[in-house]
Order: structure tokens, then sequence, then C-alpha cells
């Protein structure tokens, strides 16, 4: 199981830094969010990947027997911040788009010139 998570976020990674250096705006801020993902990810996988472990534990079961939950509560917050910054780059793009009327990383060589 580790194995196959581990894959999954290293695609991840990889597809954020692709996505990162596209010349598109919306392909830029897919990027980030792909990279958001693989790293929230890469901190909820290093809790420990416990199967069948029961969500409310009593006096009974040992602490080598359950998930981190320092990880999982810093994910949660990751989570939240991520959104934030989505949603702040996605105002941002329709700002460029506006102003712009392209989403080309390069037109903004050309913005002391729009009014």
């Amino acid at each position: 199981m580790e194995i196959a998570i581990a894959i999954v976020i290293g695609v991840l990674f990889a597809g954020g830094i692709y996505g990162i250096l596209r010349r598109s705006l919306v392909k830029l801020i897919l990027g980030i969010i792909l990279l958001g993902q693989a790293a929230n990810m890469l901190v909820f996988s290093s809790g420990g990947l416990r199967e069948s472990v029961p969500v409310f534990v009593d006096a009974s079961t040992k602490a080598t027997d359950v998930a981190d939950p320092i990880p999982q509560a810093l994910v949660l917050t990751a989570i939240v911040i991520g959104f934030g910054l989505i949603i702040f780059s996605i105002s941002l793009l329709m700002k460029a788009q506006k102003a712009l009327k392209s989403d080309d990383i390069n037109a903004f060589n050309n913005t002391d010139k729009v009014s």
C-alpha cells in the first residue's frame, strides 16, 4: 500500500512541477493545486498508513496500533490554507485576464502599456 501511495505522490509532484513550468496562467494554478495536494498526501502518509484501525479507541488499544494524529491535523490546516491560496490565485487570474485579454505569462511584459 505504501508503494502505491508513494507512486501517486510522485506523479502529483511531477504533474505539479510540469504545470508550473507552462506559460498559461490556468496551467500554473493547476500546477499549484497539484503540488499542494502532493505535499498534503506526503505529510499525511508520514503519520503511518494503517488499515482497519478503529476511529474510536478504548483503553485496551495499544499506542502502536493507531496512526499519528499530528500529521492529520497539519494536513487539515494545510487544506484550508491551500484553499485560500487557490481562491486568491483564481481572483488574480481573473483580474489579469480582464486587463490583458490573455492568460499567457509573457503578456505581463507589456503591462505598462495597458490602461
